[in-house]
């Protein structure tokens, strides 16, 4: 699970040429002009949001419509440089980093603020006021492997401290915070057994939804076995998973990759405080393969284009082996 990641590097171009500067960046990069928004929004960790504004302006404040350049900014601007545009000053942005909160945003914008001296606002506000030494600390409650867009940052806190050390004692102090935020984690265990011992695709299965959904930290993997009956050992891959997931929404999104359509995969068996939690307990359901293609269906909506297409990859793996 990703608590913690870099926003989008802001950078602010300030020329006297503004509309031939736009026309050089959209042939040096192959990007159009959108708005700010949506820039932020299609962001992702480490990527630059360019702004081209008159050059007599010295605020940092986002005009309605920028640049995204899925690079980082050293190669962006190595670029903008060798090109010799005809840019006066470059400018940039607070280095913003989003915190994941499970719920609670309100403390955690408070804890935050009062652990690192500063200012709690809304994230337009943040941008607007911050400067190139400051550091924003974006709240969200969605998932950090997604984009994420400046109406789902549900607040923010202003620091005006270098980044670099707000990071450090960030990376050390989120386990606390979130401790703080939520007392009370699930620890599930989970086992995957295949009877045709087709183990390295079903782990890799396994592992791509967890962290792909960020249902929760992985804290101990490894090979053990199980005795489904009495004189009957069976190898099974287990882990263990720290979450603040309900173990009833853990249980239901991993029935959807025990099979494929009406071929059985692999057995995937979720344990609650040591107790195996059982199928009928997700709901009414008339059939386990009725419980399995809803929760196909809600993995589809969740999972991201490139999990996605590499989960059917390997489903069709399976599938063919077990032909063979």
């Amino acid at each position: 699970m990703k608590v913690a990641r870099f926003g989008p590097s802001i950078v602010f171009l300030r020329t006297a040429h503004a509309e031939a500067v736009k026309e050089a960046l959209k042939e040096a990069f192959g990007v159009e002009e959108i708005s700010t928004e949506e820039a932020i929004r299609k962001s992702s960790e480490f990527e630059t949001v360019l702004f081209v504004t008159d050059e007599w302006q010295k605020e940092t404040l986002p005009p309605k419509t920028g640049f995204l350049v899925k690079s980082h900014a050293p190669l962006v601007l190595s670029q903008i440089i060798n090109r010799n545009l005809p840019i006066e000053k470059v400018h940039v942005e607070s280095t913003l980093i989003f915190l994941r909160v499970p719920q609670k945003v309100d403390e955690a914008l408070k804890l935050i603020a009062e652990k690192y001296g500063g200012d709690v606002m809304d994230i337009k506000t943040a941008l607007d006021e911050g400067e190139a030494n400051d550091t924003i600390i974006g709240i969200t409650t969605k998932k950090l492997s997604s984009s994420i867009g400046p109406e789902e940052i549900e607040g923010a806190v202003l620091i005006r401290r270098n980044f670099l050390r707000v990071y450090r004692e960030l990376s050390i102090d989120v386990p606390l915070l979130l401790l703080r935020l939520m007392p009370e984690w699930n620890e599930l265990t989970i086992k995957i057994y295949d009877t045709e011992r087709r183990y390295e695709e079903n782990i890799e299965r396994l592992m791509m939804v967890i962290e792909d959904l960020d249902l929760g930290f992985i804290v101990g993997e490894g090979w053990d076995w199980d005795y489904p009956r009495p004189f009957m050992r069976v190898p099974v891959y287990k882990l263990k998973l720290l979450t603040w997931e309900k173990p009833e929404r853990v249980k239901f999104l991993l029935k959807g990759i025990e099979y494929a359509g009406y071929k059985r995969l692999c057995d995937i068996d979720v344990f609650l405080e040591g107790k195996k939690m059982h199928w009928t307990s997700l709901g009414k359901y008339d059939s386990k393969f009725d419980l399995a293609k809803a929760a196909r269906e809600e993995l589809e909506k969740h999972l991201s284009e490139d999990v996605l297409k590499r989960l059917k990859e390997l489903d069709k793996k399976l599938v063919d082996k077990s032909k063979d």
